[in-house]
């Protein structure tokens, strides 16, 4: 084992300074993700599920567990809850018949488009928060040495997924002549004008 390289006295301001800063970020994020789907009947958690069936595209209850930083019961009984709805579906593999895998129906993935195209209905505080940097530095806060903690919380197969779910909504979306467009059309601002 290798000499400390920092002061315990570093180390609690460290992590409780990341603490509090992750518990604010998240009530916001929350907030934010709540108002966004709840015209949808949807909660946080089968948002979630939902969003990662749909880009994992035949996921384990485990993945999604996994990948969802949940419980698995808490990913199978919110996966039932959403077949229940009719936007997900179980089934067994012929040459895996121990894990159950889930499957987002055509109504799901209708429903994902639907509230993919009206994100910009409701307000995004984080979004908000970040604009004032946008438009100093011409960019959104880089993600870089956070995105390396959770690299290291949470494994390579973690991040993998996390970075192949953006690229799929990164191209779920064209932006030209300024309008950001999608398959289910043009999409709106909170402010009713087309972007």
């Amino acid at each position: 084992m290798s000499e400390q390289e920092y002061s315990f006295k570093e180390a609690m301001i460290y992590t409780q300074r990341l603490a509090q800063m992750s518990k604010a970020l998240w009530k916001a994020v929350e907030k934010d993700w709540q108002q966004w789907i709840k015209p949808y009947d949807l909660n946080i958690n089968e948002h979630h599920i939902l969003w990662i069936a749909y880009h994992l595209q035949g996921a384990t209850i485990s993945d999604i567990a996994k990948f969802g930083v949940m419980h698995v019961s808490t990913a199978f009984n919110f996966s039932k809850k959403l077949e229940q709805r009719g936007y997900l579906e179980f089934f067994k593999k012929e040459d895996d018949r121990r894990n159950t895998y889930v499957l987002v129906t055509d109504h799901g993935e209708d429903l994902i488009k639907e509230m993919n195209a009206n994100y910009f209905v409701t307000d995004h505080s984080i979004l908000n928060g970040s604009l004032p940097i946008k438009n100093l530095y011409g960019k959104f806060p880089e993600f870089l040495e956070v995105m390396s903690v959770i690299r290291n919380v949470y494994g390579e197969d973690f991040m993998e997924i996390f970075e192949k779910g953006f690229e799929s909504l990164g191209e779920t979306f064209k932006e030209e002549d300024g309008r950001l467009t999608a398959a289910s059309g043009e999409l709106k601002l909170a402010s009713g004008e087309d972007k």
